[in-house]
């Protein structure tokens, strides 16, 4: 059947995949499961709910709220309706908050909690358009996700629900989403149902199941990256199972043994650590042999490029080592989609020879978000890139370097900001992505740098931090750490332990502390991280190699500000945070934080 609006896709889920569990969440100890019938029941007495109690077409709904199917039955229920969903990260600061909830206009805000609801509702009623405040969980004194439901089931209009339906055109605004941005205000960027849909007819190809599989899902669904692929997915009619939270996603993939989940990076790059963990711990023979697998993996090459020696070793390495990987991710994963960041090629090097082939990927929420991904099978999967440009978007390298792109998944624009707009999308209709890459065979994309990130040290040579953090990054004792130099003479860089790994090298090398202030400081751990920045650093040029480093003594998470939602490095906020630090580094202080030398001012020239 014909899908032309978002919410066609539960029609034809029910008409073409009917089944028990076309979603399902852990709640209270069990599996809470959806049938497709139930979905579209509550899809749209949702409608009935919300167009009962005056909801307009083009009516904004803000939304916070964990993955769960209720998020679903929303974001299809209130477009169906002609609502204008906008969803939100539970982790902005209050002013964020207030600055969306005014600017989006919305008239309606639903949230999960009780705690969302308490921290919402007082900036709620300071929005001037907000009428009311939903929770989804039970709360005392808060109006429910219940009650819409039920106001839906006493105000069924069929024939009212039909026309508004039938007034919805393909390029209609259904969702405005708020970019969460490294600087300044965030952005809306608003997206039409023809975005989403056709970035779902372009990518559906890359999706190696069928309606029979199950996904694990455990990304935020108000990021664009999670929520198309789950548009996607429920096109194709495969189960999404909503993990309960992010630290028991290994439990509920062997519980559930799903076909595939869609990640970040820095998942992965844990997973990886807890495996390289797991194979210390084993002692003499196994413990060889786990080490020569991944040894393998490290030098995996696609097409059987390395020979057929190499081939035989991994079957061996595959049996013994590879196969208790898959185990422990449930055992019938065929497909891991990454996106948000970067992916290490060693990582997709070693999880792909592992049978886990990781399909990275690259977009942005401007462009709903997919504009290349790789395949699964040789030449259309290459390390290192995001694989080839879909095949309804047109991609083009500028003279400096930067990715432009246009195609029907081009946003619309930023909501009431056409001057922004106009910055981003030229008069040819090219959106500028702010990445730099470049164009492969088989039209393949990979990602340099992002062209804001990119400075220039003071001795003119150019430094892309991106690079280098992720090399740095490949060690086991770096969590995150943030490469600077601009204007300066050399390359330094602000590092994040991986505290819990740290601690463990100290309980083994009698390293003796209170609290993590004193363990960065001890010369032991200062000197055991100097060894890891030579070591990475023979890899790089010499501009390029970080001469000095301090190490910070919490770790960055999006709840303390260094890191966004996605997990992408907050460069400004680190840079604020860190000053005394940074100030340090470059002898601009002393150890006691007494000014030594005046900074260089880079609009000064001879």
């Amino acid at each position: 059947m014909e899908v032309t609006r978002t919410f066609d896709i539960v029609a034809r889920m029910a008409a073409m995949f009917p089944k028990d569990d076309a979603l399902a969440v852990k709640r209270n100890g069990r599996w809470e499961k959806f049938s497709t019938a139930e979905y579209r029941e509550k899809v749209d007495l949702f409608s009935y709910g919300l167009l009962s109690m005056g909801l307009q077409k083009g009516d904004k709904i803000f939304t916070i709220s964990n993955n769960r199917p209720e998020w679903n039955i929303m974001d299809m229920g209130m477009s169906q309706a002609g609502g204008i969903h906008v969803p939100v990260y539970p982790n902005n600061s209050d002013d964020e908050f207030l600055y969306i909830l005014s600017h989006s206009d919305a008239r309606f805000v639903i949230v999960s909690s009780q705690e969302l609801y308490q921290k919402i509702k007082p900036l709620a009623d300071q929005a001037p358009n907000v009428e009311k405040v939903f929770t989804i969980d039970k709360v005392d004194g808060a109006p429910n996700f219940d009650d819409i439901i039920e106001a839906g089931r006493k105000n069924i209009d069929p024939e009212k629900l039909e026309s508004i339906k039938s007034s919805i055109q393909h390029e209609d605004l259904v969702s405005i989403i708020y970019t969460s941005g490294t600087t300044g205000r965030s952005k809306g960027v608003m997206l039409s149902h023809k975005n989403f849909l056709s970035n779902i007819m372009a990518s559906k190809h890359l999706l190696p199941v069928d309606h029979n599989a199950t996904f694990l899902s455990f990304l935020p669904l108000c990021h664009v990256f999670e929520r198309m692929v789950n548009m996607l997915l429920q096109h194709e009619g495969v189960s999404v199972y909503y993990a309960e939270s992010i630290d028991t996603i290994g439990d509920n993939l062997r519980e559930i043994s799903p076909q595939g989940f869609t990640t970040v990076p820095r998942v992965l790059e844990k997973v990886y650590d807890k495996l390289i963990l797991k194979g210390k711990e084993l002692k003499g023979l196994k413990r060889a042999i786990f080490f020569w697998a991944v040894n393998i993996g490290l030098r995996y090459e696609l097409n059987n490029a390395n020979g057929p020696w190499y081939e035989f070793q991994r079957k061996i390495v595959d049996k013994l080592v590879f196969s208790k990987w898959r185990a422990a991710l449930g055992g019938k994963v065929e497909v891991i989609v990454s996106g948000g960041a970067a992916l290490q090629p060693r990582l997709a090097r070693v999880f792909t020879c592992a049978g886990l082939i990781i399909q990275e990927g690259y977009g942005l929420t401007e462009t709903s978000p997919v504009i290349a991904c790789n395949d699964r099978v040789y030449p259309y999967l290459k390390f290192g890139t995001v694989g080839p440009v879909l095949d309804n978007i047109e991609v083009k390298i500028a003279q400096d370097g930067e990715i432009l792109m246009r195609g029907p998944s081009l946003m619309m624009g930023y909501y009431k900001d056409p001057e922004k707009t106009a910055e981003v999308i030229d008069s040819e209709g090219w959106f500028h992505t702010g990445d730099i890459g470049e164009l492969h065979e088989h039209n393949i994309l990979k990602i340099t740098d992002r062209k804001k990130e990119i400075f220039k040290l003071s001795t003119g040579k150019y430094v892309a931090p991106q690079v280098i953090e992720n090399k740095f990054k490949e060690s086991q004792f770096i969590e995150q750490l943030m490469v600077v130099g601009e204007n300066e003479k050399f390359t330094a860089a602000i590092i994040c332990p991986s505290f819990h790994f740290l601690n463990g090298w100290a309980f083994l090398h009698n390293v003796k502390y209170r609290d993590t202030k004193e363990l960065i400081k001890h010369p032991k751990v200062i000197d055991r991280f100097q060894q890891e920045v030579d070591r990475i650093n023979a890899q790089l040029a010499p501009h390029e190699q970080v001469k000095k480093f301090e190490l910070t003594c919490t770790e960055w998470t999006p709840d303390t500000g260094e890191l966004s939602p996605t997990l992408k490095l907050r460069r400004n906020i680190v840079k604020a945070k860190y000053k005394v630090l940074l100030d340090r580094i470059y002898g601009y202080t002393d150890a006691d934080g007494h000014l030594q030398t005046p900074k260089p001012n880079p609009e000064y020239k001879e």
